[in-house]
């Protein structure tokens, strides 16, 4: 496959993951300190434990880096953020490049989405409704009430649990039940013994919100009803959602019952949006099958739009750059409201090696929507290639806005070599590696960061690189007591 990293399914190793809470916000790259892991969560230390897990995450799970995906993610997310019972939360979306059915929720706000999720939801509603279920999780701190429930259980017995969650979540299948199970078997029963209700609060917490936010909340347990169905066909392999979901009859009548009570019948036009997004995603994991996405994508209705957004993504893939620029313009003319339309475009530019058409394009955008994250991005990735100076001051404001994002800073450390600025290239290379899990090598590249800015008479920059080593310090501490 041809294309850049920002379209292509990135995979190495699988290892965690887990649904469980939190809800709290803390300044961008700041975590908390830990409390005493034998009494009660507070919030700040769930927030402390679920980032040291994101962390480890990323060092051992593939992600799929693709800023128009992203950025359709956040918006659904902040649109149901609102009406969710989630009180000064900034949750961070994770794309997971599995091809099973999963999402989930951990401590710290972060809310997990595997790229196999659009292929078995149908419609944007469907999809919320997991989001809407998993955000209900974070809101009624299902974690930090489960420990303390059961005060004795200590954090390297939950950091176990979580891991063993996220091998299901990563595609471990039963392997992530049986080490949770390995783990600490007395624990992960009590646990289960109380998902039922816990599964039921974020149910009814998830309903709510998307009735709120004039969704259909009747999509809930039609995506639940989806997925028995798949889990009775697939026998002894059931979704991994439902490894951490439990799903029954009664449930899914509960769902369905609390779902007509919410249905208002205020429902938004869901627009294009999730079926040009859907598209994206279901071709990155059937690239040599663009006709079996097409057909799932007839078969679910999907807008007229999609279809012809999904030939042209297929187009740029296979280098048919005119002919792709030519039907994403086309389109864009047709719903010019619609931004992953030029954003697509100016990507599918910068695929092609059109460097400055893809800065044009991403300036048009920028000039309607100066905050759009594809474009920002798109447009400092091209600048890589032409004036890395310039790509260098773009960075370090998204830099500024995206602190918990490794591309950025993997693009700032490059942009700053090329510019001659070594200080700044160490200090984003060990702001990506910390992110990634790598604390050690962080710590080598602020050395090498601090030396460079002293070299450079940049005093103000040495400051601040100390006060990152410290910080980096107390993510080392906090990784040590999860693993």
């Amino acid at each position: 496959m041809s294309r850049r990293t920002r379209f292509r399914c990135i995979i190495t190793a699988a290892l965690l993951l887990g649904t469980a809470t939190s809800s709290v916000t803390s300044p961008a790259g700041q975590l908390p300190t830990l409390g005493d892991a034998s009494g009660s969560y507070s919030s700040q230390e769930e927030f402390r434990l679920g980032r040291a897990w994101l962390r480890e995450f990323r060092a051992h799970v593939g992600q799929w880096r693709d800023p128009i995906t992203q950025d359709y993610l956040n918006s659904l997310i902040a649109r149901l953020l609102p009406n969710s019972q989630l009180d000064d939360v900034t949750p961070v979306v994770t794309l997971v490049s599995s091809r099973t059915l999963n999402a989930f929720a951990v401590p710290g706000g972060v809310i997990g989405i595997n790229t196999g999720l659009f292929a078995y939801a149908p419609d944007q509603d469907a999809f919320a409704s997991v989001l809407a279920h998993e955000m209900g999780h974070l809101s009624q701190h299902h974690f930090a009430r489960e420990m303390a429930r059961n005060e004795r259980t200590q954090l390297p017995t939950m950091a176990a649990m979580l891991a063993g969650m996220v091998l299901a979540a990563g595609g471990g299948g039963n392997l992530g039940v049986a080490t949770m199970a390995g783990t600490q078997a007395a624990a992960m029963q009590s646990q289960l013994s109380y998902s039922r209700r816990y599964e039921q609060e974020a149910d009814r917490v998830g309903l709510q919100a998307m009735a709120r936010s004039n969704m259909d909340p009747m999509a809930m347990p039609r995506m639940f009803a989806t997925m028995q169905r798949l889990s009775s066909m697939q026998g002894n392999t059931p979704p991994e959602f439902l490894l951490t979901h439990p799903m029954t009859d009664s449930r899914l009548s509960n769902t369905t019952s609390l779902a007509q009570q919410y249905h208002t019948g205020k429902i938004s036009d869901p627009g294009p949006e999730y079926d040009l997004i859907r598209a994206r995603a279901m071709l990155a994991m059937n690239m040599s099958d663009p006709g079996f996405v097409r057909t799932r994508l007839e078969q679910d209705h999907a807008h007229p739009i999609a279809l012809r957004y999904l030939d042209a993504l297929n187009d740029s893939v296979n280098q048919r750059t005119d002919q792709a620029l030519a039907a994403f313009d086309q389109l864009a003319r047709e719903a010019p409201e619609v931004l992953m339309l030029p954003a697509s475009a100016a990507d599918a530019a910068l695929d092609a090696g059109r460097r400055e058409d893809a800065i044009h394009r991403c300036e048009r955008i920028l000039r309607l929507t100066p905050d759009y994250y594809p474009a920002q991005i798109i447009q400092a990735e091209a600048q890589l290639g032409i004036n890395p100076a310039t790509a260098f001051r773009s960075l370090r404001t998204l830099a500024d806005t995206h602190a918990e994002d490794p591309d950025v800073w993997n693009l700032l450390s490059e942009a700053a070599g090329r510019s001659n600025r070594d200080d700044w290239g160490h200090l984003a290379l060990a702001e990506q590696l910390q992110l990634k899990g790598d604390i050690d090598g962080g710590l080598e590249q602020l050395t090498l960061a601090e030396k460079a800015s002293q070299q450079n008479g940049d005093y103000a920059l040495t400051s601040r690189i100390r006060e990152r080593r410290k910080d980096f310090k107390q993510y080392q501490e906090t990784l040590e007591k999860f693993r």
